[in-house]
């Protein structure tokens, strides 16, 4: 995977001054940021979130999924700690692209759940790549980390890439009446660690 670091720059937030790092992927074009806050390139593990790019979540404030809350209260968690990193990787509708995420929100509209509309356009299920952040982690000096996640799937396909994954922390936001049968898909097909309505983890 040949990545290639572009410059960086001060992000101010309404959580916390950011180092924003922009990287390039020589192979694809495609462009992704890294977030930082505090002193990461020392040998504690670093506090992460590894956050797939959802226009609609994130900029748009779209109701249909958690991830822009799961993005807001991960700069909230590093701001509250002082220091962490966040990848924000351009892979919007887990691989499958913006105008193909629109056609699968028309087939959720008549019925289907997340990972049949994403099958029925003829795409699996999650199409996201992470073989790009070895390199990045690489060029950050990051060598383990504390990865704020509900997937079990993406800690064990960062562990197959040799990224040291110590410590998995729980990073659930974002429900809402809108997104009850998302989450529950991603629950129930795609093995995502969620509370129950009650509050209990399965």
């Amino acid at each position: 995977m040949a990545v290639r670091y572009i410059e960086s720059s001060k992000l101010p937030t309404s959580m916390g001054i950011f180092d924003m790092h922009g990287f390039e992927d020589t192979e694809t074009g495609k462009e992704h940021v890294v977030l930082s806050m505090g002193q990461i390139d020392d040998s504690e593990p670093v506090l992460a979130r590894i956050h797939s790019e959802c226009l609609t979540g994130d900029a748009l404030f779209s109701l249909r999924c958690d991830c822009g809350a799961q993005l807001q209260a991960a700069m909230h968690r590093i701001a509250m700690e002082g220091r962490g990193v966040i990848f924000y990787l351009r892979q919007e509708g887990r691989g499958i692209g913006l105008m193909n995420k629109i056609k699968a929100y028309h087939l959720q509209d008549k019925g289907a759940d997340t990972v049949e509309a994403n099958e029925q356009l003829g795409f699996g299920a999650d199409m996201r790549d992470y073989s790009i952040l070895k390199p990045m982690l690489e060029h950050m000096n990051i060598a383990e980390i504390r990865l704020m996640t509900n997937n079990p799937r993406k800690v064990k396909a960062l562990q197959e890439l040799g990224i040291n994954v110590v410590e998995r922390v729980a990073h659930e936001s974002g429900r809402n009446p809108h997104n009850i049968k998302y989450l529950e898909t991603k629950k129930g097909k795609l093995g995502h660690l969620l509370e129950d309505r009650d509050g209990s983890e399965e």
